[in-house]
């Protein structure tokens, strides 16, 4: 069984704090248990950048991929500016809640998680890569 954990922190619902949980009853354990400077700034990034990110999700510039993070698909160079951007937040987030939890070898299974999060939120029309690295449409 896996659950996810959110967080809401200033108003923007977080989807990175999520905490893989496999036969483990207290899933609370596996957050972000202390906001640093580095994951403060990490979500005002991301948040900051939201609207520009589903624009390029809606132009078919930008997908979701398998591992967790964003993938520029088109030669769109400002597509490859804000991917670099928002990939380096998501991994401050991702070291985080697994240097905060002490799970320092579950950092794919963290980035797996998000990434199965991502393609359950993602827009009708938005490209995301499938578990076995295919791309598809939702």
């Amino acid at each position: 069984m896996v659950r996810m954990i959110f967080c809401v922190v200033t108003g923007l619902v977080l989807a990175t704090a999520i905490c893989p949980v496999r036969d483990v009853g207290a899933a609370e354990k596996y957050t972000i248990k202390e906001m640093t400077p580095q994951v403060t700034a990490a979500l005002e990034n991301r948040r900051d950048r939201f609207a520009s990110l589903q624009q390029l999700k809606r132009q078919g510039d930008v997908g979701e991929n398998a591992q967790g993070y964003v993938e520029a698909l088109s030669g769109n160079s400002k597509a490859k500016e804000i991917v670099d951007l928002e990939n380096a937040d998501r991994a401050v987030i991702y070291k985080t809640i697994a240097q905060q939890n002490n799970l320092s070898n579950a950092l794919s299974i963290i980035e797996q998680i998000f990434a199965q999060t991502q393609r359950d939120n993602a827009e009708p029309g938005d490209k995301i890569q499938l578990e076995n690295g295919s791309w598809g449409v939702k």
